[in-house]
């Protein structure tokens, strides 16, 4: 950042020739450049309880002297620990010169010493000091007051927005980079800047802020780089995030990156607009694709986006949540971009739904690493199938455990699997009859019903599965025909009770 007024440190002090001030042997010279927040001067014993960090002390040493006098060694040590960054000293009011101990003490601490002859009044450096934090507000105020004009015609370029992001980077004098709502980063300032292990690193930290979606400015380190990040639009509904590679920023330097944010918001909110007519015309082609006559889709998806994946195609379908996300919608139309002709997409009440080449699942599989979206696949299919297509994907996306399942790993599984608790509720109803009378009589009227529907309603094989005589068999079957009052000659009073039976848990 430019700030043309000095630091207010003790080595600007010492370098003012009015002030006459000097500098002990042994003081580090590192020491000089820490930053003078004020400058206080007291002859108390213990002056801690009324200093701050970075404040320069000033004494006559009155508390060294006559009885009862404080130990050098510990008045500086106390300094030190307080966060005092220099000593001044003034000399011929209780004597001439610095003191040795006290010396000593300061070189041990590492505490710059200095002599401030009788004639420079304490309040002599004490104002020096206040106007050099005085000419540096004014430096940083001026220098934020420019850095905003030159941001704001930045913005009036034709590519508004990249000029901008240049322009904070050229006034921070460091890297800037915006990511959108799907955690890309589609700009930076300089380019090339970090290193593949930092960006991916950036890249993970920002995907993680863009999930949390409520608006927030954070900073942290990767390596040895500071960065501060800052979301972009309203909460629940970020547009993308800020990142600068940079520590803390001061007021200044914060109201120019406020002013950027402002900026950038209003570029993204423009484009939204946009987005959102692109996103109406693709669920339009949706519904055109899902009639079974592609013809209308192929044409206009061909002038806007680039062809329609060939057939066979693979539709994915993602749950509701994911498909309200602005961030995966983005996410698909960068990827549909890079991948021209190998993905389509539109959104539904019951997610989104995705076109891709049969075999072709980088899409759908990154829609549920990076957002955390449940998928289901479809079976390969035509584009006159694709109606079927999308009730296989919600299938195996409803039915399925992980966060992407194929229609095959769960058709398999057969019809009876899928029914419903409303199912389980009716089964339990229909043999409900059985199941009582074999509580209060005891008798074995659902088991043996279960035995001779398994074994393709043959008695003689019944009777070896429960290890009883036929004639037991035809028995029970008949007693199991009066409680139900159901005729077990109808095939389809068997598959009912049989259908009942494996609802409820039969082998």
């Amino acid at each position: 950042m430019d700030a043309t007024a000095d630091v207010p440190t003790l080595r600007a002090l010492l370098s003012r020739a009015d002030l006459r001030l000097t500098l002990t042997p042994g003081s580090p010279e590192e020491a000089l450049d820490r930053p003078v927040r004020w400058v206080h001067s007291s002859d108390l014993a213990d002056p801690t309880p009324f200093l701050s960090e970075g404040l320069l002390l000033l004494t006559t040493g009155t508390q060294f002297a006559g009885a009862g006098a404080t130990s050098s060694a510990e008045y500086v040590a106390r300094l030190a620990g307080r966060g005092v960054t220099g000593l001044g000293f003034g000399t011929e009011v209780v004597r001439d010169g610095v003191p040795p101990d006290l010396a000593a003490a300061c070189r041990e601490e590492g505490m710059p010493l200095f002599e401030v002859p009788y004639r420079t009044p304490f309040i002599a450096v004490a104002r020096a000091n206040a106007e050099a934090i005085a000419a540096q507000a004014y430096a940083r105020r001026s220098w934020a007051l420019a850095a905003q004009r030159a941001i704001a015609l930045a913005a009036l370029r034709p590519d508004g927005l990249g000029a901008t992001l240049a322009e904070l980077a050229r006034q921070l004098d460091t890297w800037v980079g915006l990511f959108d709502a799907a955690g890309e980063l589609v700009r930076e300032h300089p380019s090339r800047v970090l290193d593949e292990p930092d960006e991916r690193a950036l890249h993970a930290e920002v995907s993680t802020v863009l999930r949390r979606g409520a608006r927030a400015a954070s900073s942290l380190r990767i390596g040895p780089r500071p960065f501060t990040l800052q979301t972009l639009g309203r909460g629940g509904h970020l547009r993308g995030v800020l990142a600068i590679n940079a520590g803390e920023l001061d007021q200044e330097g914060r109201g120019v990156v406020t002013a950027v944010i402002a900026m950038a918001g209003l570029a993204f909110e423009q484009q939204q607009g946009l987005s959102r007519a692109r996103g109406a015309l693709r669920s339009g082609l949706l519904e055109s694709l899902l009639t079974g006559d592609p013809a209308l889709a192929r044409r206009i998806s061909r002038d806007v986006w680039g062809p329609l994946p060939a057939a066979p195609v693979t539709v994915a379908l993602t749950d509701a949540a994911a498909g309200r996300s602005e961030g995966l919608a983005e996410l698909l139309e960068l990827r549909a971009e890079e991948q021209r002709g190998s993905l389509f997409f539109g959104r539904t009440d019951d997610g989104l739904v995705l076109v891709v080449p049969a075999g072709d699942l980088r899409a759908p599989e990154e829609a549920a690493e990076r957002f955390g979206a449940r998928v289901g696949l479809s079976d390969p299919a035509g584009y006159d199938g694709l109606a079927a297509a999308v009730e296989q994907a919600r299938i195996a996306r409803d039915r399925g455990a992980g966060p992407l399942t194929a229609f095959g790993d769960v058709a398999g599984s057969g019809v009876l699997s899928a029914l419903t608790s409303e199912a389980q509720v009716l089964a339990a109803a229909e043999l409900a009859p059985l199941t009582a009378h074999d509580e209060q009589e005891k008798t074995d009227l659902v088991a043996t019903l279960r035995a001779w529907l398994d074994n393709d309603c043959s008695h003689e094989a019944t009777a070896r599965a429960l290890g009883v005589h036929r004639h037991t068999v035809r028995t029970r079957l008949a007693l199991a025909e009066r409680v139900l009052a159901r005729d077990l000659r109808s095939f389809a009073t068997r598959a009912e009770l049989w259908a009942a039976l494996r609802v409820l848990g039969g082998s």
